[in-house]
C-alpha cells in the first residue's frame, strides 16, 4: 500500500515537473527588421481551455492559472462553442526596430477576439474583433482580424488572446510590419481579383453556351460555380467585407448554405453531364437518394440549430460519389468523363489538405491556405474541357448526321430526276399517241355531225312520246307503290323489298312520328298539347315545361342498337309468322348475331302476348301495333 502511494506521488511530481517545463518554457519572438512576419507555431504560442467561460483575465493572469497553460502542437483549434480559448504569446521588444508592427489573424471565421496588449502604462490596452462584430469597428479594413503593437513598449512583454467561436477554427497568429501587411494584402487581393474574375468568366462562358445550346448542365454548372465562390467568399472573409458587412448574424450559417448549393448543383452537374440516367441507373437513383438527405440536413440546420453546419465532413459524401460516377461512366467508354475524373481528383486532394491544416496536422503557409481555392480552379478547368468534349461529340454526331441527309437528299434528287425522264419519255409517248387518235377523232366528228342532225330530228319525236310516257308512268308508279306496300304487309317478303318501303333512318323515325302521335301530342310531364321541333329528328319539345321526347322514346325501338330499318324487319317477321320464327333465322336474314336477335324477339314476343286481343283482327296494320310499347309509359 506504501509503495503504491509512493509511486503515485513520484508521478505526480513527474507530472507537476512537466507542467511547469512546458509553462514557463515558452519562447518569447523578438522583433527584427530583417524579418518582415512570424508566424506564432508550438512552444511560441500556448493555450489553456477555459470550459466555463467565467474566467476573467485577471484570474487568468494569475499564477494557478498561468501553469496550465500548455504546448498546442503547431497552433491551437478551437473545438467546442461553449468553451472559451485563452492564448499567450510573449513578445520581445526590441529598440533596434525601426518598423511597425501588428498581430494579425487568419482565420476569418472565428466568432469573437479579445487582445489584450500590454502598453507603456504598465497596463493592458483591450482590443476586441471577430465575425460577430460589426465590419467596420476593424482598425484596417481588411478582411482579416489585425492589432497594433505599441511601438514604444520595449522589453519583454506577455500578450493575452480570448477566443470564443460556434464552430471549429484555427488560432493562427501571425506577427506582421506593417510595410509587409500592405504589401501581402496587395498580393492576397490581386489573387482574390484573379481567382473570383476566373470564377465570373467560367460563369458567362457557360451561360452564353447555355442561352446557344439550351443544355440545362450549363446552368447548374453556373450555380455551381457561383455556390462554390460564395463559399470561398465567406471562408476568406470577402464576403464579410463586401456583401454584408454590417450584418454579422449571415456569418453564422452563410457558409452552410453556399456549401449546401454547391453539393446539390454540383451532384445534378454530374448527372446531366455524364448521361447519368441512361449509362448508370442505379448511380442516377442513388445520387437523387442523396440530394434528398443532404436537402433534409440543410432544413435541420437552418430550422433546428445552426451549428450542424459545421459537420463539413458530410460534404465527402456527395463528392466521393461525384468521382465514383465519373469513374464509372469512363468505364463504360464515354471519354469526356476522364476530365470530369480528374478535375474533381483535383477537389477531393484540396478538402483533403484543407482538414489536414484545420486539423493542425500540416504546417500553414500560402500553398495549403490557398490550397483549396487552387484545385477550384484546376476543376473547373477540367471540367470545361469535359464540356468542350461533350460539345466536340455532339458536333461530331451532328456533322455525321448531316452528312448522312446531304447523301439521302443527293439519293433523292438522283431518283427524282430519273422519274422525271421516265415521265417526260412517257409523256412524249402519249403525245405522240393522242395526235394520231385525235385525227382520228376528227374524221369521226364530221360523221357525227351528220349523225346528230338525224338525231335531232328523231330526239324531238322522242321528246313528244316521252310527255305521254310520262304521265303513263306516274300512273303507273302510283299504282306499282299501292301494290307494293299491299304486298309487304300481307306476306311473307325478303329485306330488300321491305326496304324499298323503309329504305333509311329518316323514312322509318318520320313513320314512327304519325304513328306515336296520331291521335295529337301531349307532354308526359305537365300535360301541355303545344310543342316545337326538338334538337333531334321528328322529335318534340314542349313549349311549356321545355321537356324533349324524341320519336323512338316508349317504343319498343328505345334502347335498341339494331338498324331501325332492321328492327322493323324483325317486328314486321315475327308478327307475320305469329312469333314462330326462330333467332337463328332471323340472325340469318337481318345478318345480325343470334344473342341479339334472341334477345330483341323475345321482346317482341311479350308485347305480342299483352295485345294479343288488339292483334287477333288487326290484319296487315298489325304489326305496327307492336312498334308503340306500352309498358314504357
Amino acid at each position: 500500500m506504501i509503495k503504491r502511494l509512493l509511486k503515485l506521488l513520484f508521478v505526480g511530481v513527474i507530472v507537476l515537473c512537466g507542467t511547469a517545463m512546458r509553462a514557463f518554457a515558452q519562447k518569447a519572438v523578438t522583433l527584427n527588421d530583417t524579418s518582415t512576419h512570424h508566424p506564432f507555431a508550438y512552444d511560441e504560442i500556448l493555450h489553456f481551455e477555459d470550459a466555463s467561460g467565467k474566467l476573467t483575465f485577471d484570474q487568468i493572469r494569475s499564477p494557478a492559472i498561468a501553469s496550465k497553460f500548455l504546448i498546442s502542437g503547431l497552433y491551437p483549434t478551437t473545438h467546442d462553442a461553449h468553451t472559451t480559448y485563452w492564448c499567450r504569446i510573449t513578445i520581445n521588444h526590441n529598440k533596434a526596430t525601426q518598423n511597425n508592427w501588428l498581430l494579425e489573424f487568419y482565420d476569418q471565421t472565428i466568432d469573437d477576439i479579445t487582445v489584450y496588449s500590454p502598453n507603456v502604462n504598465n497596463g493592458f490596452t483591450i482590443s476586441r474583433f471577430g465575425s460577430s462584430h460589426p465590419f467596420t469597428n476593424r482598425l484596417y479594413q481588411h478582411k482579416n482580424f489585425s492589432v497594433n503593437i505599441d511601438n514604444e513598449l520595449y522589453g519583454v512583454h506577455t500578450y493575452y488572446i480570448r477566443i470564443r467561436s460556434h464552430q471549429p477554427s484555427n488560432v493562427i497568429v501571425v506577427l506582421k510590419s506593417v510595410n509587409w501587411f500592405i504589401h501581402y494584402a496587395l498580393d492576397e487581393y490581386f489573387f482574390f481579383g484573379v481567382f473570383y474574375g476566373m470564377l465570373l468568366v467560367f460563369g458567362l462562358y457557360n451561360l452564353m453556351m447555355f442561352f446557344a445550346i439550351r443544355q440545362i448542365q450549363y446552368l447548374y454548372y453556373i450555380l455551381y460555380n457561383l455556390s462554390i465562390g460564395m463559399y470561398e467568399m465567406c471562408t476568406d472573409g470577402i464576403a464579410y467585407q463586401y456583401l454584408w458587412p454590417n450584418s454579422p448574424v449571415w456569418n453564422q450559417y452563410a457558409y452552410g448554405v453556399a456549401l449546401f448549393f454547391a453539393s446539390v448543383f454540383g451532384m445534378l452537374f454530374t448527372k446531366s453531364l455524364l448521361y447519368v440516367k441512361a449509362k448508370a441507373p442505379t448511380l442516377n437513383r442513388l445520387i437523387w437518394v442523396v440530394i434528398a438527405l443532404r436537402t433534409i440536413f440543410f432544413i435541420l440546420c437552418l430550422t433546428v440549430n445552426n451549428a450542424w453546419f459545421n459537420y463539413r465532413i458530410i460534404e465527402f459524401i456527395p463528392l466521393l460519389l461525384a468521382c465514383y460516377t465519373g469513374y464509372y461512366v469512363l468505364n463504360k467508354g464515354y471519354w469526356p468523363a476522364r476530365f470530369f475524373v480528374v478535375g474533381y481528383s483535383f477537389l477531393f486532394l484540396g478538402f483533403i489538405i484543407k482538414i489536414l491544416e484545420s486539423r493542425a496536422w500540416l504546417g500553414f503557409g500560402p500553398l495549403t491556405h490557398y490550397s483549396l481555392s487552387f484545385c477550384f480552379i484546376m476543376e473547373m478547368l477540367f471540367i470545361s474541357f469535359a464540356i468542350a468534349e461533350k460539345v466536340r461529340i455532339l458536333k461530331k454526331k451532328k456533322d455525321y448526321a448531316q452528312r448522312r441527309i446531304i447523301r439521302q437528299m443527293k439519293q433523292n434528287e438522283e431518283l427524282k430526276d430519273n422519274l422525271n425522264k421516265h415521265l417526260e419519255e412517257q409523256v412524249r409517248a402519249r403525245t405522240h399517241e393522242l395526235v394520231e387518235k385525235s385525227q382520228v377523232i376528227e374524221e369521226q366528228n364530221e360523221e357525227l355531225k351528220s349523225v346528230n342532225i338525224l338525231l335531232k330530228e328523231q330526239a324531238e319525236e322522242i321528246s313528244r312520246i316521252n310527255v305521254l310516257l310520262e304521265n303513263d308512268n306516274i300512273t303507273l308508279h302510283t299504282n306499282i307503290e299501292k301494290v307494293t306496300h299491299d304486298r309487304v304487309m300481307s306476306a311473307a317478303v325478303d329485306f330488300e323489298e321491305f326496304s324499298k318501303i323503309y329504305p333509311d333512318r329518316e323514312t322509318c323515325f318520320k313513320f314512327l312520328s304519325d304513328l306515336k302521335w296520331e291521335k295529337g301530342y301531349t307532354c308526359r310531364k305537365c300535360g301541355n298539347t303545344h310543342y316545337g321541333n326538338g334538337h333531334l329528328p321528328y322529335s318534340r319539345r314542349c313549349s311549356k315545361c321545355g321537356y324533349e321526347e324524341s320519336v323512338i322514346a316508349y317504343t319498343i325501338l328505345q334502347n335498341t342498337r339494331i338498324p331501325i330499318n332492321k328492327a322493323f324487319y324483325m317486328i314486321f317477321l315475327m308478327y307475320s309468322t305469329k312469333g314462330k320464327i326462330s333467332s337463328h333465322k332471323l340472325s340469318e336474314i337481318v345478318a345480325i348475331r343470334q344473342s341479339t336477335c334472341w334477345a330483341y324477339s323475345t321482346r317482341i314476343k311479350k308485347i305480342m302476348d299483352d295485345k294479343k286481343k288488339q292483334l287477333s283482327n288487326a290484319g296487315s296494320k298489325g304489326w305496327s301495333m307492336l312498334v308503340i310499347d306500352d309498358s314504357e309509359e
